[in-house]
C-alpha cells in the first residue's frame, strides 16, 4: 500500500494524517496554526510529517491544503488568515526540510477534487464546489481538472454581488450574505439580543418558532440561492456540491434546494430550465487532506 502525508492548514488549526493511495485517512492529530510565525509554523509542519514518518517511514510525498492563492510550483501568492507564509513557495521549502516531493493545493480546490476522487462527484466530470464556512470558497471543476484562471484566482464566488448595499458592495456579496459566520451568524447577531456562534441555535430557534431565526434563514437562502443559480447559468455544472459544516444538516440542504427552485420560477427565461440539484459533500474534515494527497499522486 502506497502512503502519504495530508497536510489541511487553516486558519485556527492545522489537521495532519497518514493517506493512502484509496484516500482513506487514519493516524490523525491537529495542532493550533502559530499564523504570525512563519519559522515556528515551519517547524509545526515538518514535526507533523516525521510523527506521520514514525508510523510508515517509507510515505512517498506531502499533499498541503491551504487557504489563498497557490500557484502550480507551489508559491503562494496569498495564504488567507496564514498571513505569515505570503509569498514563500511551501512546497520548496518541505521538500528542504524533509526530502519528500510536495503538493500545495488551495482548500476549496483540495476539496472539490476529494470529493471527486471518493466523495459525493464520484463518476461526474464538471460540477462546482462551494465551502461555507466564515466566507464561502469555490472550485470549477471542468473536464476532471481544476480550472484556475489566469491568475490562479478562479473559484472566488464569495465575491460575486448578489444583494444591493448602496453604502459598501461587498457587504451584499455571497460572502457577507451565504457564508455561515459572516453571513448567517453575522446577520442573525444584527438583530437578535441572544447572540450565538453556532449556526445550528439559528436552525433550532427557527424550529421552535422564533420569527426572527424564520427571517433571517428565509433571506439567507434567498441569497445563496441566487449565487448558486448564477454559477449554474454559467458554467452549466452537472452537480454543486456544498461543504462546510452546514452541509451536514439535510434540513438546509433541502431547503435550499427548493429555494433554488423557487428563485428559478420567477425568472422568465430559465424557469423551465431543468438546473442541478445542490448535494452535500460527503468527506467533511478529511476532504483538503485527501483532496491534496490526490493532487500530489495525479501531479
Amino acid at each position: 500500500m502506497k502512503n502519504y502525508v495530508g497536510l489541511d492548514i487553516g486558519g485556527t488549526s492545522v489537521k495532519y494524517g497518514l493517506v493512502d493511495e484509496n484516500g482513506v485517512v487514519s493516524n490523525k492529530g491537529h495542532f493550533k496554526t502559530n499564523v504570525d510565525d512563519q519559522a515556528g509554523l515551519l517547524k509545526d509542519l515538518v514535526t507533523a510529517v516525521k510523527n506521520i514518518q514514525s508510523v510508515d517511514k517509507n510515505v512517498l510525498g506531502i499533499g498541503v491544503s491551504m487557504p489563498g492563492v497557490v500557484q502550480a510550483d507551489g508559491f503562494l501568492t496569498t495564504s488567507g488568515a496564514v498571513k505569515c507564509f505570503t509569498g514563500i513557495n511551501l512546497a520548496q521549502l518541505l521538500e528542504e526540510k524533509t526530502g519528500l516531493p510536495a503538493k500545495i493545493e488551495n482548500d476549496a480546490n483540495a476539496a472539490a477534487i476529494a470529493e471527486k476522487w471518493i466523495g459525493s462527484a464520484q463518476g461526474i466530470h464538471d460540477y462546482i464546489g462551494l465551502v461555507l464556512g466564515t466566507g464561502v470558497g469555490g472550485a470549477m471543476i471542468i473536464n476532471d481538472q481544476i480550472y484556475r484562471g489566469a491568475h490562479a484566482r478562479s473559484g472566488e464566488f464569495g465575491w460575486m454581488i448578489v444583494e444591493d448595499d448602496d453604502i459598501d458592495v461587498e457587504m451584499g456579496s455571497l460572502n457577507f450574505r451565504g457564508a455561515t459566520v459572516i453571513g448567517l451568524i453575522r446577520r442573525y447577531n444584527q438583530f437578535s439580543d441572544q447572540p450565538v456562534e453556532d449556526a445550528r441555535l439559528i436552525f433550532k430557534r427557527a424550529d421552535d418558532g422564533e420569527v426572527l431565526a424564520q427571517n433571517v434563514l428565509k433571506s439567507y437562502y434567498h441569497s445563496l440561492a441566487k449565487g448558486i443559480i448564477n454559477l449554474e447559468v454559467s458554467f452549466d455544472p452537472a452537480v454543486v456540491i456544498v461543504g462546510g459544516g452546514i452541509s451536514a444538516n439535510t434540513e438546509f440542504i433541502e431547503n435550499l434546494n427548493k429555494t433554488i427552485e423557487e428563485v428559478k420560477a420567477t425568472h422568465n427565461s430559465i424557469k423551465d430550465i431543468d438546473l442541478p440539484l445542490v448535494k452535500a459533500a460527503k468527506l467533511k474534515n478529511d476532504a483538503g487532506m485527501i483532496g491534496a494527497v490526490y493532487q500530489l499522486i495525479h501531479a
